[in-house]
Parts: C-alpha cells; sequence; structure tokens
C-alpha cells in the first residue's frame, strides 16, 4: 500500500464549462420546452474534462435534469460523443446504476441530451474504504450484465478494446522507437523501458477474446455517489468489447493513491475471475504509457486545462503500482 498521494486539482473542480446564460437562446428556449417549464437555476457539473455544456437545471416547477449540450461547428468531436452515449444508454439492460436517458434535441446547431439527475458528489479523495467498495460492489453488477450484451447493444458496432490498444493505448513501444520523446519517469521507473514495452504488449492478446462489453473510461470522476451512499456510473460514451478487469485497474489507480489495499481487492473482484494472472501489470503499463505521453504532449483546445496535470498525475501512480508490484522500489 502507499501513502495517500493527492491528485493535482480536484476531481469535482477539473471543469471549465460555458454558463447556461451565455448557450444561445434558441437552445435555452428548446431545452426549456422539452422541460416542460423555464429553467430558473443551472448548477454546472465541475468534474470532467471537457468543454461541454454540463448542468443540473432546475425548472420553475421545482422538477429537476441534467443536461450535456455542445455545439456542432466548434466541438464536433463533443457532439459526436454525445450522441454515442444517447444511443448507447437506450440499448444498456434495464436495472443498471446509471442515470436514464430522458431524450435528445438538435436545436441551432447544437445537440443536446437530458438524463435523470443524480443527487449525490464524486467520491471524495482519499477514498472513504466504505465507498470504494460499495462502488466495486456495483460495478461487479454492471460487469455481469454486460458479459452476454444485448443485441441492439451489439449491434452498434461498437469498438474494440484491443483494437483501440494497438492504435490509442500503447505507447511504450513508440517511445522505445524513438517516435515518442521519452516523458518524466519517477527513479523506480527508469531504465525500465524493455520492461514495459513487453508488459503493455500483451494487452491486445488479452482482451482480443472478449465477447462482453466494459465501460471503457472507468475513473473516479465517472462515478456518483447519492445521498443514500449507493454509486452511480456515468459518461458511457467509450463502451467497448472487452473484458472488465481493464476498467477496474483504471478505477483502482485512485484506490492505490488513497493508500488502500488495491491488490487484493482486484483479486478477489469479480470482474478479475479468469484473468491472465499478470493482467494487472499488463493494464497498469499500459495505463501509465498512454496516460504520460498524453500529459506530455499538447493539450486539445477543446479540453480542460487540467486535462494533462490529472494525466501525468494518473500515469505517475499507475507506474507507482506497476513498480512496487514488481520490485522496482
Amino acid at each position: 500500500m502507499s501513502a495517500w498521494s493527492p491528485p493535482p486539482v480536484p476531481y469535482h473542480a477539473t471543469a471549465r464549462r460555458p454558463a447556461w446564460r451565455t448557450l444561445p437562446a434558441a437552445v435555452r428556449s428548446a431545452v426549456s420546452a422539452r422541460l416542460g417549464a423555464a429553467v430558473v437555476e443551472a448548477r454546472g457539473a465541475g468534474a470532467g474534462f471537457t468543454r461541454g455544456f454540463a448542468a443540473v437545471l432546475r425548472t420553475a416547477d421545482g422538477a429537476s435534469a441534467f443536461v450535456k449540450a455542445a455545439p456542432h461547428a466548434e466541438q464536433p468531436h463533443l457532439v459526436d460523443w454525445y450522441a454515442r452515449e444517447a444511443a448507447i444508454l437506450t440499448r444498456l439492460p434495464a436495472g443498471l446504476p446509471v442515470p436514464r436517458l430522458r431524450w435528445a434535441l438538435w436545436e441551432a446547431g447544437w445537440y443536446a441530451l437530458c438524463l435523470d439527475p443524480v443527487d449525490g458528489h464524486t467520491p471524495r479523495l482519499p477514498w472513504d474504504s466504505a465507498e470504494l467498495d460499495a462502488t466495486l460492489a456495483e460495478y461487479a453488477d454492471v460487469a455481469a450484465a454486460l458479459a452476454d450484451p444485448p443485441a441492439e447493444l451489439v449491434d452498434l458496432g461498437l469498438p474494440r478494446l484491443a483494437d483501440l490498444a494497438r492504435d490509442d493505448i500503447l505507447w511504450w513501444d513508440e517511445v522505445a522507437a524513438g517516435r515518442e520523446p521519452l516523458p518524466p519517469l519517477p527513479a523506480s521507473a527508469r531504465g525500465r523501458l524493455a520492461e514495459l514495452v513487453a508488459l503493455e504488449s500483451r494487452l491486445p492478446g488479452y482482451t482480443a477474446g472478449a465477447a462482453g462489453l466494459t465501460h471503457g473510461d472507468l475513473r473516479v470522476d465517472n462515478v456518483l455517489i447519492d445521498r443514500a451512499g449507493a454509486p452511480w456510473f456515468c459518461d458511457w460514451t467509450w463502451l467497448c468489447h472487452g473484458p472488465a478487469w481493464f476498467d477496474l485497474v483504471g478505477l483502482l489507480i485512485t484506490g492505490y493513491a488513497s493508500g488502500l489495499d488495491v491488490d487484493a481487492r482486484f483479486t478477489a473482484h469479480p470482474a478479475a475471475a479468469g484473468a491472465p494472472d499478470d493482467a494487472l501489470d499488463v493494464a497498469l503499463a499500459a495505463l501509465a504509457g498512454y496516460h504520460l505521453t498524453a500529459a506530455a504532449a499538447a493539450a486539445p483546445p477543446t479540453a480542460s486545462a487540467s486535462l494533462p496535470a490529472h494525466q501525468r498525475w494518473t500515469g505517475e501512480q499507475a507506474l507507482g503500482w506497476l513498480a512496487r508490484r514488481q520490485g522496482w522500489t
């Protein structure tokens, strides 16, 4: 277990989003019409790493809803992400702890989607052990429900994690080949490039045969804890064919930073059943390389200014956990 290592920016305050009043009048009118009453309050979402609009809107009749929106001309990729998430949300198995999609609309070149609001908070770091265990228990149910996904989800033509790994996640080999600069590394990982390449190279093979689906972006800021202490899983844009243990590793990185026994939690979790013996190390190597090389590159102009610091911290935590497991420290 490690000592508590706080992120550079609290996860509930990583986003800088447009205010409700700055959205085009036609968009505000269309959203209000779909909500059935005028919007009287907008509470912006502080978590996340995009610059899209996201807020809990309260209307004059006392109702509330969570709305995300983006302009196609300036943020086409974000519109694509929101539309993909809307398609996924309507096809997820019923009964999962996932905010329900109410509607989506196009207006004045903007795309908006509306979900049930969750009255809760991003898990506070360091993780409360009970909150993390509750989240892991709910994730076990989600993973089980997606292990044999419904045909309507499969028919969306979702990507495969094995292909995403080859195309976008594996970067240590690029560094070793001189096609990417070596990012700053902690002392424990210096001189370990060959081992990192060898570990990450196993990820496509380990994930290629997965028949089930996995969230694809399971981080602490994509979890909400409601007032009853129950976790909800958000932001389903990156659902893909792959093993649930890969997302489990991504979620547990913040548990490692919190000083909790994440090795035991990984091993005991149902999502890790049947995983290769070195699956945890392979995932940590891949995620460390992905985040550290991304942090060293220029951040997209449409991303939150907090993104590079988050990526650097996440990569360092993944690498620290891996180094401890490999005996490099």
